[in-house]
C-alpha cells in the first residue's frame, strides 16, 4: 500500500500549487493600470494583490503564535512589480516556516472568526486552509480585475477564453 500524505503535506502541496496559479494570474496584469477599481468601493487592483501578501503572512503568524495581528499590517508598495516580488519572497519564506511546523502544533487551536463580530477557537490547520480558500476567492477577483483592465486571463483550473487547450 502506497504511502499517504499527511494532512499537512496534502496542504503544503495545495497551497503551492495554488501560488503557481495565483503569482502566473498577478503576472498577466497590465502593470501600467494598478490603481484600477471597478467600483468606488472596491480596492484597487495593486491593493488587491497585496491582499495575498498580508494573508500569507497573517496565517503563517497565527499558526507560528496561535494569534494574528490585525493593527499591524504592512502598507502597499508603490508598484504592482513591486506586490508581486513581495508575494513571491514571502511565499517563499511562508512555505519554509510551516513546512519547520511539526503537525502536532497545526492541530492546536488559535482564537479565529467563526461569526461577524464573534471570536472562537479554531484548529490552526483550518485557519490555513480558510485563509488558502480566501486567497482562492481573491485570485477570482483579480482575474475579473485583469480581463476589465485589458489583459488576457491564463489559464487557471482550465482553459480561458485567453488561454484555450485546444
Amino acid at each position: 500500500m502506497a504511502n499517504q500524505m499527511s494532512e499537512k503535506e496534502t496542504f503544503m502541496n495545495n497551497w503551492e500549487n495554488e501560488f503557481k496559479t495565483t503569482l502566473k494570474v498577478l503576472k498577466a496584469y497590465p502593470e501600467s493600470n494598478p490603481d484600477f477599481k471597478p467600483h468606488k468601493r472596491s480596492r484597487s487592483a495593486k491593493e488587491l494583490a497585496w491582499t495575498f501578501v498580508v494573508e500569507e503572512k497573517m496565517a503563517v503568524m497565527g499558526a507560528l503564535t496561535g494569534k494574528m495581528d490585525f493593527n499591524n499590517l504592512p502598507k502597499p508598495p508603490r508598484s504592482m512589480k513591486e506586490a508581486i516580488e513581495n508575494y513571491e519572497k514571502s511565499h517563499k519564506e511562508a512555505i519554509g516556516k510551516i513546512k519547520k511546523l511539526p503537525e502536532k502544533e497545526l492541530n492546536k487551536t488559535m482564537k479565529f472568526f467563526v461569526a461577524p463580530k464573534k471570536i472562537g477557537d479554531i484548529r490552526k490547520l483550518d485557519v490555513l486552509w480558510m485563509i488558502l480558500m480566501d486567497m482562492i476567492h481573491h485570485r477570482g477577483q483579480f482575474s475579473v480585475y485583469l480581463r476589465m483592465a485589458g489583459g488576457k486571463v491564463p489559464s487557471i483550473y482550465g482553459p480561458s477564453a485567453d488561454e484555450p487547450w485546444d
